[in-house]
């Protein structure tokens, strides 16, 4: 009989709450089964239980975890201010680890995470959908037959509303960083600037950061990496300047051609074979991509590639019944993060700063 792994949830009801989904996702997944749940919010923790269909329901989550048996524990949560605390209490109990995104506030918060699994043999995941898409070894192989010829540039943006800027940076732009780190692999270095109201971000500019994220600066970021094959990408972000239809994804621009998706297990994905990036020059047009392939239907149907998190759930399983690394690991979560920090260091710092980043605190911290 195949086992099923048991899941203990953590939400936190008014802080950030379930996630995107993360506490339900567990219960269409026939290899799991939600146990537990915990909340610090008495109403919300009601709510969660009958939700869930469990009876273990607990106002510390502690508690949950020293007295359920659990495999995993879905740490749902958007704010991230309890990540760190959560992840090292599930990882020093053996339990696997599912987290909403962002991952954590600093890169020492995450040396910490990575030291505590490996000491213990814990797969975490990070809640990174698209890294889990079928279309995203479809346009490696895209890639690498040469569809697009050499890849020049990773174009990305935030979506750049409200949020635009430092703080587009943490919450939607760790899906970008992570969508770069996924067809390009990890940057070798960083140079970038934070600027408010047009100018340099100073320690002035410095606030307490919304969900949990900590320290945020800039009304506008912008960023250069340089990638280990000797492309170059860059991440974007201005506040209010969102586009209708959005700006928001990842664009590859290539010496042939340039291929375009968004965010999301089966997302829009589009190329076109045009080495002057410009249909109104060449007069070219976009195609579809799919999983099959470029101007192919979407062969894949089914409520795990509907879902957000399914494809994900199943991975962890199976990162942990083959001792393997899930896709959207811990490294990798800890990379997309380094991503996002060394855009304050570079800016802190002036000039170009080399990935991993010396420095493991906030750098805002130590802006002057």
């Amino acid at each position: 009989m195949q086992k099923r792994f048991r899941v203990g949830v953590i939400g936190r009801t008014g802080r950030g709450n379930y996630g995107h989904g993360l506490d339900t996702a567990w219960l269409d997944v026939p290899q799991t089964e939600v146990v537990a749940v915990a909340d610090d919010d008495k109403a919300g923790l009601a709510a969660a239980a009958k939700r869930l269909r469990v009876q273990k329901a607990f106002t510390d989550y502690r508690e949950m975890l020293d007295q359920v048996d659990i495999d995993i524990v879905a740490i749902c949560s958007r704010w991230i201010d309890k990540h760190h605390e959560m992840a090292i209490a599930a990882a020093e109990r053996g339990m696997h680890i599912y987290m909403e995104k962002p991952f954590c506030r600093t890169l020492q918060e995450a040396d910490e995470i990575v030291a505590a699994c490996e000491k213990t043999h814990v797969k975490m995941a990070l809640g990174h959908p698209t890294r889990y898409s079928p279309l995203i070894p479809t346009i490696r192989n895209l890639i690498q037959s040469g569809r697009i010829g050499k890849v020049l540039e990773y174009r990305g943006r935030g979506k750049e509303d409200r949020r635009g800027g430092g703080e587009d940076l943490w919450v939607l732009g760790t899906h970008v960083m992570d969508m770069i780190r996924a067809i390009g692999g990890a940057p070798k270095w960083c140079f970038a600037q934070v600027t408010q109201d047009e100018r340099p971000a100073t320690k002035a500019d410095v606030v307490p950061g919304t969900e949990g994220i900590s320290l945020l600066a800039g009304d506008q970021v912008r960023a250069v990496y340089g990638m280990a094959d000797g492309a170059t990408a860059y991440f974007a972000s201005t506040r209010n300047m969102a586009g209708r239809p959005s700006r928001y994804g990842l664009q590859i621009l290539g010496s042939r051609g340039v291929i375009e998706l968004v965010e999301g297990i089966l997302p829009s994905v589009k190329i076109l074979v045009d080495s002057s990036w410009s249909p109104g020059r060449s007069g070219k047009s976009w195609q579809e991509v799919s999983s099959a392939g470029i101007a192919q239907p979407e062969p894949l149907a089914g409520p795990q590639y509907q879902a957000r998190h399914w494809l994900a759930i199943l991975d962890l399983v199976a990162a942990i019944e083959e001792q393997r690394q899930p896709l959207s690991s811990v490294y990798e979560a800890r990379g997309a993060t380094e991503m996002i920090l060394s855009v304050f260091e570079s800016h802190r710092l002036g000039r170009p700063v080399t990935l991993p980043l010396e420095n493991r605190r906030h750098p805002l911290s130590l802006l002057t």
